[in-house]
Order: structure tokens, then sequence, then C-alpha cells
């Protein structure tokens, strides 16, 4: 699996992605601190999906905001444990990951793409 930004990210999904992270990301950014200060995980990672998913646990959902995409609190080892993440691939995932403070590092699960993407958090 491929930890870039993919390009079939451009189009279709970036602009509803990108509508929807604008909405929750201060949450998004307090629950990747709170992972990390919590000592679950260095590595945080939210999961959009359209659907109910059992990757995590529920962090926004859309309905009630009236968003496309439910969120998901997750962290790499839980993908580790689900299989997401080859055990293999935990050093190559760990190095591509980028600073939790500036990026957010979103799994985009959808029937046509899921793919790992990196989206930096909005600048005050």
């Amino acid at each position: 699996m491929d930890y870039f930004n993919d390009p079939e990210l451009n189009g279709k999904y970036l602009g509803t992605i990108t509508k929807d992270f604008v909405v929750v990301c201060d949450t998004l950014l307090e629950a990747s601190s709170q992972i990390r200060k919590g000592d679950f995980s260095k590595y945080p990672i939210f999961v959009f999906a359209k659907q109910e998913v059992p990757l995590g646990g529920l962090l926004v959902n859309a309905d009630e905001l009236n968003l496309e995409w439910h969120v998901f609190a997750s962290y790499m080892e839980l993908f580790v444990q689900q299989g997401i993440i080859d055990v293999d691939g935990v050093e190559a995932f760990q190095a591509t990951y980028k600073d939790p403070d500036e990026f957010c590092c979103l799994f985009v699960l959808d029937e046509e793409f899921t793919n790992f993407v990196f989206v930096p958090y909005p600048e005050d």
C-alpha cells in the first residue's frame, strides 16, 4: 500500500474531504493530541468513511453535522492488529508519517478509493 498522497484523491475526493475536514479539524487535532498524550500511540489515524466501519471509535457523526464523511479515531497499532498495515510495513509507515501537530493522517475508505492521505491543519 502506498502511504503518499495519491493523484486519484485530486478531483472527486479532495473537495468533499477538504470541505468536511475544515469543519472538524479542531476536533481532530485535539483528538490527535489526546491519543499521543495518553500513550495510546504516536501515530493517530482518522478514518473518513461514508458508512459505519469497525475501525476505531466514532469521533464525528456526519449526520449530526450535515457532513458527507463520518470520522473514526484510530491509530497505527490498531491498524496493524486489524491487518490494514502489514507488520513488515510499519517502518515504512512511520518513515512517511508527517508531524501530527501540522498534518492529519486520514485513512479514506470508500467503494472506489482506499488510501492514506496527509492533510495539513489550517493555520490560525
